[in-house]
């Protein structure tokens, strides 16, 4: 977690200083999946951010953002044991996506093909995500 805590310090995520309307439970039902622990931790602190970590732009959903805009693009109707937690602002979500082995997987992916056929994994945790944005790894290399 000490890796996630020094990206959250150095691009200054907004702290989350009220109580969220949302539950991480409610996510977690409405997705039918079990957060990783990394991820809950930036919910549960953070607020969403939209600025470039690296070379690459993203925007993170809050909390309160997640299962409303997960609906309105249909991402966990669509794609299985997938939920969009973000975007690239270049119409691509970035989501988690978990096998039935419970391996996590960051996922860039299209909003319009629905499709996991088109997954680009951007990393195998949350914080993995993070650190390869941060040291400057390019997702289309």
């Amino acid at each position: 977690m000490e890796d996630l805590q020094e990206i959250i310090v150095k691009y200054s995520f907004p702290k989350r200083d009220i109580n969220a309307s949302v539950s991480i439970s409610e996510v977690e039902s409405y997705a039918n999946l079990k957060l990783p622990e990394d991820y809950i931790f930036y919910l549960e602190n953070y607020f969403g951010i939209d600025q470039f970590i690296g070379v690459e732009f993203i925007n993170l959903w809050s909390l309160e953002e997640i299962i409303e805009t997960n609906k309105g693009y249909n991402i966990v109707e669509q794609m299985t044991r997938t939920i969009g937690i973000g975007s690239n602002g270049s119409g691509e979500f970035i989501g988690i996506e978990i096998d039935q082995f419970d391996n996590v997987k960051i996922i860039l992916s299209p909003f319009i093909d629905l499709n996991s056929k088109y997954n680009i994994e951007i990393g195998i945790s949350f914080t993995d995500f993070l650190v390869r944005l941060n040291n400057g790894i390019d997702w289309f290399l």
